[in-house]
């Protein structure tokens, strides 16, 4: 009996797989689109507007939707398949922390924590802020024109948000990337910071000049717009619960060893932390080493599952290193959303895509 050998060529093997994200214009509901023809990038350097949120751990995903047939006949006999409603879900650990790992991993509003002032009111979510710094025109999304010696209110090292003052407008804020939806003017208590409060516009200052500030990575969203202004952010902060739902194109390579390179594109995810999640907390007493996994199993005493009303869509996981430190790592959960495909109009939720190693055979 003879057998075919494995050609390694055509077997994809990988070490771990890198997430990337882009925002969706939730006013016409437009997707990032991810062009194959450029598959091949540079996993350091993603071809724009895609931003790189690093390696992610325990990828899982879902495609969900049901398929059933049409019979015919006095037999009742299949004659045709189609598909019930589209349904999939993609899970994974972020293992780096950052305000887009955040704000994905909650899924609503994300707010930066202004520097605020002294004696002003507190707040779950940040008290009274000190005033912002007005930006001038020409500055960049890695640069911010301030003027003469107004870069003194900012440190190096220092992080800072950058964006409009809020003028009673409604629906989405934030410049470039949508960052929340205002229903009601008076929902949020005509605060001119509250458009800095949520925006992705977030940079860190590296370097100040006599006129300006130089940021170590440039603003998520974009240039600086007319009238903005940049204020101290001291943290950053997500809530559990609100109305409001991120909504972000995402990309998913699997790095190639061998056999070629694997590409996941989702057009439309939204977050939806409780869907399928288990949760877990660290076990202070344990004695093991360090903990890998996110539903509890597979953790050797480390890690506890949490299947009661307390912690069951605990959106963290706690992985011992060695006592009594623990690395804490992002659960973040989506639901995939249909987008129509340019070229036929089919309603999809997900692309694969494969980058055959040089010289594999083509099947």
């Amino acid at each position: 009996m003879s057998t075919t050998p494995v050609r390694a060529a055509m077997v994809p093997v990988t070490r771990q797989i890198r997430a990337y994200f882009a925002p969706v214009n939730r006013t016409s509901e437009t997707p990032t689109v991810f062009d194959p023809c450029s598959g091949m990038f540079s996993l350091d350097a993603p071809p724009r507007p895609w931003l790189d949120l690093g390696w992610v751990e325990n990828f899982e995903r879902w495609y969900n939707t049901p398929t059933d047939v049409v019979r015919s006949g006095v037999k009742g006999q299949p004659a045709a398949q189609f598909r019930g409603p589209l349904d999939a879900r993609v899970e994974f650990t972020f293992v780096e922390w950052g305000k887009l790992q955040m704000a994905l991993a909650c899924g609503s509003e994300h707010m930066n924590v202004l520097a605020p002032i002294s004696g002003g009111t507190a707040a779950p979510s940040g008290g009274t802020p000190k005033p912002g710094v007005a930006v001038l025109p020409g500055s960049t999304a890695s640069e911010l024109i301030l003027g003469a010696g107004a870069g003194s209110a900012f440190a190096p090292g220092s992080l800072l948000a950058v964006d409009v003052d809020y003028q009673q407008q409604t629906g989405y804020v934030g410049s470039g990337i949508a960052a929340a939806y205002v229903s009601s003017a008076a929902a949020v208590m005509q605060d001119p910071n509250y458009v800095r409060r949520v925006t992705f516009n977030v940079g860190r200052v590296v370097e100040v000049t006599a006129t300006s500030l130089l940021l170590g990575q440039p603003l998520l969203g974009g240039a600086p717009t007319n009238g903005a202004s940049a204020q101290a952010v001291v943290a950053f902060v997500d809530r559990e619960g609100g109305s409001f739902f991120q909504e972000w194109s995402a990309l998913f390579v699997a790095e190639e060893e061998t056999g070629g390179r694997v590409c996941f594109y989702y057009p439309r995810l939204s977050p939806n932390p409780g869907q399928g999640s288990s949760g877990a907390i660290w076990n202070a007493n344990s004695t093991s080493a360090l903990g890998k996994g996110s539903s509890g199993a597979g953790f050797a005493g480390t890690l506890k599952s949490t299947t009661g009303s307390g912690g069951r869509f605990a959106r963290e996981d706690f992985a011992e290193i060695a006592r009594p430190l623990s690395a804490i790592s992002l659960r973040a959960s989506f639901l995939a959303l249909p987008s129509a495909d340019l070229n036929d109009g089919q309603m999809v939720v997900c692309y694969r895509s494969y980058f055959p190693a040089g010289m594999a055979a083509a099947y």
